[in-house]
């Protein structure tokens, strides 16, 4: 019995040691996995972030581009986020700094120091060159709605206008390789898995300038909070042509407003056309998409949705989770517009039917109603009405549903009819493959 007791024991002590082996290299490839993907379970109990397959990632360089008055508030969220899967990406300002241990690039450095000098738009740059943060003044944070032309009494908007021609070609220096170019801005949220099956539908040996297309005067360009793409030697002549014309066009630029504008100009200029691509890119945020809308040239229903814009850090978080979750629930990847109202906007109006300080954006005025209560029965009686508000004591109902915002003024307050909406979701129903739009 002795030799038995003892054969036992030496099996139990090797059994355990060889359990310990095996939960090391568990928890080891586990770890290595995790540190791969870029990803760290940052609450208990919630999926680790994943990072999905990206073919043709490797080809891409994300630019994006921010200032020194909103770049601390808005960067961060993206580098665990948005930026967080992606191998090749930088950021350009107005200003060089590190944010969280990234490198962020003054794009304005190579510039004229003649313009710099003597156009007023470089006043606060050369604060902040010389004062670093301690230079920016508070008028410098003054916010200022949009207008037709922009922001043209806020000194960072009128500084921006700069950025786009020595951004492409700092771009193009930073990555040569690069097939594609994808430019954003640090309150849009990209759908990478999205753009990619997007992207590889056209040649990026050709010149490509895919964008939201916006028009000032008689010069079509993509808009620029929207996110726009250039392959290589797009890019390549867009950079050529500022090169051999820098002074005519800083002379361009001082008299327009519009960075975006310019940039789309010299591209027409070199003979590259913008390529439409309206609703794939969004300069919406959520709660203003119109799904339903029949109105334009395209019917967003079953049609890819890669970006939006207009987002605080919250929610660019909050799509990233929500894509997080698509993909760890249901490996879906590609995302369309029905998806988004789906899984997404209409969740959120079923879930509070009735919102204070609210406005979900509804359009046609009811002058009959005298109170909130009025103006959901006026709705109700109106077949085709899927949604209210009671907005500075006018009823105003929508046929076509849109989440809507928060009531800047805190005086309105919002009603869905959610049976309705959900007839006309299902009415709509699922969409039997992607649409790319037309690839050239």
């Amino acid at each position: 019995m002795v030799p038995r007791r003892r054969f036992s024991r030496r099996f139990a002590a090797i059994a355990a040691a060889a359990a310990l082996f095996f939960l090391y290299h568990v928890f080891s490839l586990q770890s290595t996995l995790s540190s791969s993907a870029g990803a760290d379970l940052d609450h208990v109990g919630e999926p680790a972030p994943i990072c999905p397959p990206l073919p043709g990632i490797d080809d891409v360089l994300v630019v994006m581009k921010t200032g020194v008055t909103e770049s601390r508030d808005k960067v961060p969220i993206h580098f665990k986020t948005t930026l967080r899967c992606i191998p090749h990406y930088v950021i350009y300002s107005d200003f060089e700094e590190e944010i969280e241990g990234v490198k962020i690039h003054d794009v304005l450095r190579n510039m004229n120091p003649e313009v710099k000098e003597h156009v007023p738009d470089f006043d606060i740059y050369n604060r902040i060159v010389k004062q670093g943060r301690k230079g920016l003044e508070q008028h410098d944070f003054a916010d200022e709605a949009n207008s037709a032309i922009g922001k043209p009494n806020n000194p960072g908007w009128k500084l921006d206008k700069w950025k786009f021609l020595p951004m492409a070609q700092e771009a193009l220096k930073y990555k040569k390789d690069a097939k594609w170019y994808v430019f954003m801005e640090a309150d849009t949220y990209v759908s990478w898995p999205t753009l990619l099956a997007w992207l590889a539908k056209f040649d990026p040996s050709k010149p490509h300038y895919l964008g939201t297309e916006t028009q000032i005067a008689d010069v079509i360009f993509a808009h620029g909070g929207s996110g726009f793409m250039l392959s290589n030697p797009a890019l390549q002549d867009a950079s050529d042509h500022y090169t051999a014309r820098r002074s005519e066009l800083d002379k361009y630029v001082d008299q327009h407003w519009a960075g975006d504008c310019v940039l789309g100009k010299v591209l027409a200029d070199a003979g590259i056309n913008l390529h439409f691509t309206w609703p794939i890119l969004q300069n919406s945020n959520i709660g203003e998409l119109d799904e339903f809308t029949n109105e334009l040239y395209r019917v967003p229903w079953c049609y890819i949705s890669v970006a939006f814009h207009h987002l605080n850090p919250l929610e660019v978080e909050d799509l990233w989770k929500f894509e997080q979750k698509r993909w760890h629930d249901k490996n879906k990847r590609i995302l369309l517009h029905s998806d988004v109202f789906r899984e997404y906007i209409y969740p959120e109006m079923a879930s509070l039917p009735t919102r204070l300080s609210w406005d979900n954006l509804s359009d046609e005025e009811q002058p009959y109603a005298e109170t909130f209560e009025d103006c959901r029965q006026i709705c109700e009686s109106l077949k085709t009405c899927m949604q209210y508000a009671w907005r500075g004591g006018v009823c105003f109902t929508g046929s076509r549903p849109r989440l809507g915002n928060p009531s800047s003024s805190g005086d309105a307050t919002s009603g869905f009819i959610t049976s309705r909406i959900r007839e006309l979701m299902d009415n709509k129903g699922m969409c039997r493959a992607p649409e790319f739009g037309n690839i050239n």
